[in-house]
């Protein structure tokens, strides 16, 4: 059994890849790879991996949902076209690579961006907490976890402007408040499923408002909302394989039962880490992420030895960002507390014959 703490494409349950490898040989007589997205048994999938989003997420009346592709990439743009309004201006909170991304993107589309708060004077180590939201932007925008860093907003953002976050690696971890956001989007590819499909939620008011003279037909998400997500050809075997995931998720608990298995594994390995002489964590203590685990070696000298290790043990995706360095655990739903076992009697192993 290999342990996969890769920090995506993600891990997904047992099950739902052999559900998803026995749908790509027979999906009513045709492969899902194959089956047309306008054929009533795809559009059954679709309305179901729509629906269990909803139910998932307790999502209340007045939000739609929607599955595009490109990306959270290209949702920083659509963000940013979508929530434009005369003042033309926005507050972003810059935690990071993905979110220095959206910052970059809204600026290409004409958003006068401010960012009022930022980790980056200290390489990202922690989420900024002492600011104060102005309250002259059209949106705020946040990045909930930043998956290369390692950190994790505990709280969102006090402001009475539409609030926007991309969610990418850690919804459907943990429990959230739908309401308290405008606009949501997430790549799937973390807890959700497989690459190709990106998640929206969007309050319904604030579609079709853009005042951006700029906005393509496949940018424009209320178009998509419109069309049920079939505007153009979908990603069909990420919404098929998203739609069995999230499945299996509400069979086994839901977001509530998930979130309590995801602290059990965060504080398993941190505290390791924090015990561990031979190990640090790389980001402050408050503000640590319970999806990606970021830590190092005391003595990087020990690198080859400790690697050679864990390798033995059938871990795999165990290295840092190629920014970062050093190690990054990713812990998403589908990674059993056992995987965290192993990693952690490993790096004891390691200190009982190195200590």
């Amino acid at each position: 059994m290999k342990h996969n703490f890769g920090a995506g494409p993600c891990i997904l349950p047992q099950d739902v890849f052999k559900q998803a490898a026995n749908a790509v040989l027979d999906f009513n007589g045709l492969s899902i790879l194959e089956v047309s997205h306008r054929h009533k048994d795809f559009v059954a999938v679709m309305d179901e991996a729509i629906d269990l989003v909803k139910k998932a997420l307790n999502i209340p009346e007045g939000y739609s949902v929607a599955y595009l592709q490109g990306g959270a990439t290209l949702g920083f743009t659509i963000a940013a076209l979508t929530m434009m309004r005369d003042k033309k201006s926005a507050g972003y909170i810059n935690t990071g690579t993905w979110a220095s991304g959206a910052i970059k993107e809204a600026k290409k589309v004409g958003v006068d961006v401010n960012v009022f708060a930022s980790s980056e004077d200290k390489a990202f180590t922690y989420i900024p907490k002492d600011y104060s939201v102005p309250e002259c932007f059209d949106y705020v925008h946040f990045t909930s976890n930043n998956t290369i860093y390692g950190t994790q907003f505990k709280a969102i953002p006090k402001t009475a402007l539409p609030l926007v976050c991309d969610m990418s690696s850690d919804i459907f971890s943990k429990e959230i408040n739908v309401s308290d956001f405008d606009f949501i989007y997430a790549g799937a590819q973390k807890n959700l499923g497989p690459a190709g499909a990106t998640l929206y939620i969007v309050k319904d008011n604030v579609l079709g408002k853009s005042t951006s003279p700029f906005m393509p037909t496949y940018l424009d998400l209320k178009q998509h909302i419109e069309k049920e997500s079939m505007l153009n050809t979908p990603p069909v075997f990420s919404v098929y394989v998203s739609m069995l995931n999230l499945r299996h998720l509400l069979a086994n608990g839901g977001v509530k039962a998930i979130e309590k298995k995801n602290i059990a594994k965060a504080e398993l390995l941190y505290n390791e880490i924090d015990s561990n002489p031979l190990f640090s964590g790389n980001v402050n203590h408050e503000d640590r992420s319970d999806m990606n685990v970021t830590f190092r070696l005391n003595d990087e000298s020990l690198q080859n030895e400790f690697d050679t290790m864990w390798k033995a043990a059938n871990i795999v995706g165990l290295p840092g960002h190629r920014s970062t360095g050093g190690y990054r655990a990713s812990l998403y739903n589908a990674l059993p507390i056992e995987s965290v076992q192993v990693l952690v009697d490993v790096m004891k192993e390691f200190t009982r014959i190195k200590g």
